[in-house]
């Protein structure tokens, strides 16, 4: 890439964090503009959950499969404990009126001795693995810092376009100098719509909480088919971690994304509903206090793809969101394949093009094209 004004990276959640790290291994020095804190939604609020394979058959396998194996070499190189380990995966059944018979002995999960029943093993530690998500995207950030990237606090208000295309980001009011400039903003992306030609990002409300239970649980995900009292199905799903906290997921709702992503409040039923499940799975996850309880919007598009590639008609403006659940299993390969496609022209590690923003207006979708500046 040639030298220039910079590149300013808007959103500082794990994808951006990705990309502004890669990078600065090639020597180009991001700005990284957020508006909260690092990590602050859902790049800080999710389980964490590695899969291998759990994408093969759609246009994320290889990204899935290339960001697997860069999570094992990055759990060593970014010198840091990010809770990285390789689990084993189980699909449970259990419901509220107890009525499952249970062996779980043969899973290795006698600890699971509440109203449920180990019925599968979805994953294996070749397969499977997690890592915290808030110490993964901190970790890359200062990084990247360390390797020269900077770290600007505050609210991404609009972009100067010009006829060549981008000339800088307005933050807080004053213009920030930039030749090129990502969206890496989730679900927040909606406001960055206002000012070029992007496809629709949602956000999928989520809440969580974790535990600590006073005994060790085993590494073993669990992913739940659970039927309440009222017979609905419920799925959470329960990733214990190295340092001994139990996180718990699997609820959601439709309220609509705030302006602000640090105004994102948990939910005390959706709190006390995974508490009550956690309990009829295991008597030591159900006497384990609540040490945390959140809320968070995973960015989705249409259909359930990343978008990620050069913002159609406007040079130098580039996207990258809408990572759905997989965001923090996705990161690594992301971000390498950004910043080629930022400092090369072109990505070489994944082909992007399943992902490309463009896609959306070839179906007929919809795309906002105003470029103008807010005042």
């Amino acid at each position: 890439m040639k030298p220039g004004r910079g590149v300013v990276i808007c959103g500082g959640g794990v994808i951006g964090a990705s990309i502004a790290y890669h990078l600065a291994l090639r020597g180009i020095f991001a700005t990284v503009v957020e508006r909260a804190h690092v990590a602050c939604a859902a790049s800080g609020k999710s389980g964490g959950f590695l899969a291998l394979d759990w994408c093969d058959g759609s246009p994320l396998g290889p990204l899935a499969r290339a960001s697997y194996a860069m999570h094992a070499k990055l759990a060593s190189s970014l010198g840091r404990d990010c809770g990285y380990r390789e689990m084993t995966t189980l699909g449970v059944a259990a419901s509220a009126s107890g009525a499952i018979a249970a062996d779980n002995a043969s899973f290795g999960s006698r600890w699971l001795d509440g109203k449920c029943a180990v019925f599968a093993q979805l994953g294996g530690t070749d397969t499977t693995a997690q890592v915290h998500p808030r110490l993964f995207t901190q970790a890359l950030m200062d990084e990247a810092q360390s390797l020269g990237a900077s770290l600007v606090s505050g609210c991404v208000e609009g972009l100067d376009i010009a006829d060549d295309g981008v000339r800088g980001v307005r933050v807080d009011g004053t213009l920030m100098p930039a030749d090129k400039v990502v969206i890496a903003m989730g679900p927040w992306t909606a406001l960055a719509a206002q000012w070029l030609p992007l496809p629709r990002v949602d956000g999928l409300k989520g809440f969580s909480i974790s535990l600590k239970p006073q005994t060790p649980v085993p590494a073993q995900a669990l992913f739940v088919d659970y039927l309440d009292e009222d017979g609905e199905r419920l799925a959470p799903e329960i990733f214990p971690r190295p340092d001994g906290e139990v996180y718990l997921c699997g609820l959601s709702d439709d309220l609509p994304v705030p302006e602000d992503p640090s105004a994102v409040p948990a939910s005390p039923q959706a709190t006390a509903t995974l508490q009550r499940i956690a309990g009829e799975l295991a008597a030591s996850l159900g006497r384990a206090p609540v040490l945390t309880e959140s809320a968070c919007y995973r960015p989705i598009c249409a259909d359930a793809l990343p978008v990620m590639g050069g913002v159609p008609g406007v040079a130098g403006a580039y996207v990258a969101t809408g990572h759905n659940c997989w965001g923090i299993l996705n990161a690594p390969a992301s971000g390498a394949a950004m910043a080629e496609l930022i400092a090369d022209g072109a990505s070489t590690s994944i082909d992007l093009r399943p992902f490309t923003p463009v896609r959306f207006s070839e179906r007929g979708g919809s795309a906002r094209s105003s470029r103008r500046m807010p005042a």
